[in-house]
């Protein structure tokens, strides 16, 4: 006897999840043990031309009935937004039907709450497209190192901000340029603000701080955020001349005490050397340390219509595999309970572009103001002259904190005529 799937929402995501499981049926039941069969879709919208080729009987506005209905085994949610899709995956928990989601924003606002309930009802929550599309990331971190200790989690998430610091770095191009090519090629919505201002790398940085670091109420609103709006040709030319490029990472990592975890989304520049340097394009990309495993990366199309939709597909298949056999995977009964770590007190460090007058002594003051915040200077290099004079720092590491108002202290000098640029530099963990 078949299996039946509800399909909430129908459109990039769901029409191609629709495609493949008529496409890949037979195979498909082979892997189950049982074929799958889709029992309805939910849409906003009758009568819209949606190209699944399906029955049109089987579309309903009616998401509530639909995840409830007695004949309905396990639901895709793919509907995005916090609300209805909330609502639609508690009811269909409470009436016993196992889910798969790609709704990263509402696990990072809400995770705990739908996992929580899902484990109450002896049901699943599978979750691995939320993240980073067809990348098989999330079971590895919850499953295969369930038993390792990770210390640091660092991650490409977004293939929009990658695809525009790419084509910065590459081709010299300037961030409105590369943005507009973005969104030409379908990687960069019209509004692209989720995106460059770094809300939806934060949202799965949450997620992934919740599964590395088995915490179960990080939310994205625990995440510090910067975008990528302010990275300037400058910035980049000057991670070119330091060996460095610049990447939007999504950096999850335990403190040295292991109390409790930073989790941060913002520009960094990045050591060429190191393997997330190499991802170029829309491309995203993981790099995992852990005690025993050591370094993983995991690596490869992270958004777009058919990658996710494969993601979503292989949960489908966990999630009806355990159906079958009458067990569920029970996440989020454990939680290690750390808090997260302000950003304040992350250690970490700063590559400083300062305009100043050329005259004797500026380099002495500005080194007296790092001094006076316990800062210490890496490097120090004086570029340009007269009215072009700049000076370029890079400081070891220390407290966030310190290194912000190191910066403010700066812009209060007389000689310092602007702030030009302030990115932090990120490295291997012991070279950090």
């Amino acid at each position: 006897m078949a299996m039946k799937v509800a399909l909430l929402g129908c459109g990039v995501v769901g029409a191609e999840v629709v495609r493949l499981v008529d496409q890949q049926a037979s195979e498909l039941a082979a892997r189950v043990g049982t074929p799958l069969e889709i029992g309805g879709i939910a849409v906003r919208r009758l009568g819209r031309d949606r190209g699944t080729g399906v029955d049109p009987q089987l579309f309903t506005t009616d998401a509530t009935e639909l995840v409830t209905r007695p004949d309905i085994d396990l639901v895709i949610e793919v509907i995005g937004g916090i609300e209805p899709a909330r609502s639609l995956i508690l009811e269909a928990v409470k009436a016993g039907k196992s889910v798969v989601t790609a709704n990263k924003a509402l696990l990072a606002e809400d995770g705990a709450t739908l996992l929580s309930a899902a484990r109450e009802a002896g049901v699943d929550i599978y979750y691995e497209a939320a993240v980073a599309g067809a990348i098989p990331l999330l079971r590895p971190l919850r499953d295969s190192l369930a038993g390792d200790r990770v210390n640091r989690v660092l991650g490409i998430v977004n293939g929009t901000t990658n695809f525009i610091l790419d084509r910065m770095d590459s081709q010299g191009a300037g961030f409105a340029e590369s943005l507009e090519e973005a969104q030409t090629l379908g990687y960069a919505e019209a509004d692209p603000t989720a995106d460059v201002e770094g809300f939806d790398a934060a949202a799965k940085a949450a997620i992934l701080a919740r599964l590395a670091f088995h915490t179960q109420h990080v939310t994205a609103a625990d995440v510090h955020r910067e975008g990528i709006t302010e990275v300037s040709a400058g910035d980049i030319a000057s991670a070119r001349e330091m060996g460095c490029v610049v990447k939007l990472l999504a950096i999850c990592q335990r403190t040295p005490d292991g109390d409790s975890v930073g989790v941060r989304v913002h520009p960094v520049m990045l050591p060429r050397e190191h393997p997330l340097a190499a991802v170029t394009e829309a491309y995203n990309a993981v790099f995992v340390e852990a005690e025993s495993a050591g370094r993983l990366m995991f690596y490869g199309p992270g958004a777009g219509g058919v990658p996710t939709a494969g993601a979503v597909l292989g949960d489908l298949v966990a999630v009806a595999r355990n159906r079958l056999a009458g067990t569920s995977a029970g996440e989020g009964g454990h939680d290690t309970g750390l808090p997260v770590h302000p950003m304040g007190e992350t250690v970490t460090r700063y590559h400083i572009s300062l305009d100043v007058a050329d005259r004797p002594g500026v380099l002495a003051r500005v080194a007296e103001v790092f001094s006076e915040m316990g800062v210490s200077i890496k490097n120090v290099r004086q570029e340009g002259s007269g009215e072009d004079a700049q000076l370029v720092l890079v400081s070891h590491i220390a407290p966030d904190s310190a290194l912000a108002e190191t910066v403010e202290r700066l812009r209060g000098l007389d000689m310092v005529r602007s702030v030009a640029s302030v990115m932090r530099v990120e490295a291997f963990s012991e070279d950090a």
